[in-house]
């Protein structure tokens, strides 16, 4: 049983990006049934300008009130943003925050057909008071005692005429109540080959057994394998632990440490978090639930399903409140992440285009050897990026060179001449190519602008006619002049030494 490494995240290249990327696309309508304790968010934004002369306590001057799904409501409307089709299951009292509660959903697109209103308790609130920036006080209206007999077969036949449908089963427990053993093992009966993840608590941990996947954090993990967890050897113990007293896939969330994946073939996976500016935790781990079921209902493994939480997990923690994280946030995080370096087979390339476009960037297309860089280069390539918002540049491989230049060039291999250009804040994206011309390349990306040098005009620029076609623009740059890698590489020519004389001769 080995322990395989995922650097940062995402950091596996340019496989695991365009891996994470094609994912995103098949979220949509993946119907999804979360229950759970359900709860209303509610935030008071203010400024804090005094303390009270009645108590030594801030006052804080209100500005607005927002509200916002909470607990497993908001593990559903993470589903709806990432474009998931979600019902929810839970429990509202017959109150004022039910409305409010209710209302928000509905504005999300969730299904709010199983949700039960009981007398017995109250709708689940959770009031944060917010100034400055940060959470000043927490104020919960709760009764966290277990569901009665007659409201937990209410909740059971919401889940029977919901089941059937849906691709993935969440069971979201914070434990109030609501997910009773004899609600748990209920669902199970009727839960046949459905995928099931779990965000557990300890209470009823050991009942989870035979679920698809459960989510404990570091705490919960050491209390349900009995395991105080100091280390990483504590941490190994603990999943193996729970593998076998649970058969499930476990997944330990450890915060900024990252995850640990314990799958039931054997294999252990750690996934480091990628440093991040921490401003909040709310609803993280909602975040992370939502984002684990919707990748496995839509066909993926474990390992992928996991980087992509650990993504979401990481732009939700940056914004302040209960906040979602939309599917476009997705991809741009992934793009983000993967340009530790420019260069870009084509298939990753035009799987990241497609989300420039959807924010309605204008890519700029140009080619060329780019071989011993000058100051013509650098004006050329400025004036690329004048022409739209990505510059995607067509760099011929050394093969190509030689094809077009001859057998002495290039002087720089492809390899350098792509970490130079890559180095420019002018380039955004480097593809190679070996054909002499890029014409099949250009048909591929189909660029906004497709930019070349002045000295095509007489020439004719190859793609010319396919780019026009469908109503893009080619210009012609200005020529620096003088300027050139033929030219600059004359003159750099080496010098024989005259045997007689000792001395250079130019040759």
């Amino acid at each position: 049983m080995g322990i395989k490494k995922r650097n940062k995240g995402l950091h596996e290249g340019v496989r695991m990006g365009k891996e994470l990327i094609s994912v995103l696309d098949n979220f949509k309508g993946k119907k999804i049934l979360v229950i759970g304790d359900i709860m209303l968010d509610k935030s008071i934004w203010g400024d804090v300008t005094r303390i009270s002369p009645e108590a030594p306590v801030q006052v804080v001057n209100v500005d607005k009130e927002t509200y916002a799904p909470g607990g497993a409501a908001n593990t559903a409307n993470n589903i709806s943003a990432l474009g998931g089709d979600v019902s929810v299951v839970g429990v509202v009292g017959n109150d004022s925050a039910r409305e409010k509660l209710l209302e928000e959903l509905r504005k999300k697109k969730i299904n709010t057909e199983g949700i039960v209103v009981s007398e017995e308790r109250p709708t689940i609130q959770k009031i944060r008071v917010m100034g400055k920036g940060q959470q000043l006080l927490r104020v919960d209206y709760e009764d966290d005692s277990e569901i009665s007999k007659d409201v937990r077969g209410k909740i059971f036949d919401k889940i029977k005429k919901i089941i059937d449908s849906v691709d993935a089963i969440i069971i979201s427990d914070y434990a109030k109540g609501i997910v009773t053993k004899a609600l748990f093992y209920d669902i199970m009966r009727i839960a046949a080959n459905k995928i099931i993840v779990v965000d557990p608590k300890t209470k009823y941990a050991i009942h989870y057994k035979g679920v698809t996947l459960v989510t404990p954090n570091n705490y919960e993990a050491g209390v349900m394998a009995n395991i105080e967890i100091k280390n990483k050897e504590d941490l190994v113990k603990a999943g193996k632990k729970l593998l076998e007293s649970l058969q499930s896939n476990i997944l330990i969330t450890r915060g900024e440490k990252g995850m640990s994946l314990f799958e039931k073939d054997g294999n252990i996976t750690e996934i480091e978090t990628k440093a991040k500016e921490v401003y909040d935790v709310t609803g993280a781990g909602d975040m992370v639930l939502a984002t684990l079921a919707i990748s496995l209902a839509a066909g993926f493994d474990y390992k992928t399903s996991v980087q992509l939480s650990n993504v979401t997990a990481g732009i939700a923690v940056e914004q302040f409140g209960t906040v979602t994280v939309t599917i476009e946030q997705v991809a741009d995080e992934i793009v983000r992440q993967g340009k530790s370096g420019k260069v870009r087979s084509i298939d990753l390339l035009l799987d990241e285009l497609t989300w420039h476009r959807r924010s309605n960037n204008i890519i700029v297309f140009t080619n060329g050897c780019f071989d011993v860089l000058h100051r013509g280069h650098i004006e050329y390539l400025e004036f690329c990026k004048a022409q739209g918002d990505i510059v995607v540049v067509g760099l011929n491989s050394d093969s190509s060179v030689k094809a077009i230049k001859g057998p002495d060039r290039p002087i720089n291999n492809q390899y350098d001449r792509a970490a130079v250009l890559a180095a420019l804040e002018t380039v955004d994206y480097i593809t190679l190519f070996d054909e002499p011309d890029p014409l099949n390349l250009i048909k591929k990306l189909k660029p906004n602008v497709l930019v070349k040098g002045q000295d095509w005009a007489e020439k004719g620029v190859i793609g010319r006619e396919f780019v026009e076609s469908y109503g893009g623009k080619v210009t012609l740059a200005p020529l620096v002049e003088g300027k050139s890698s033929t030219t600059i590489i004359e003159k750099m020519k080496p010098l024989e030494i005259n045997p007689e004389s000792g001395k250079p001769v130019e040759l």
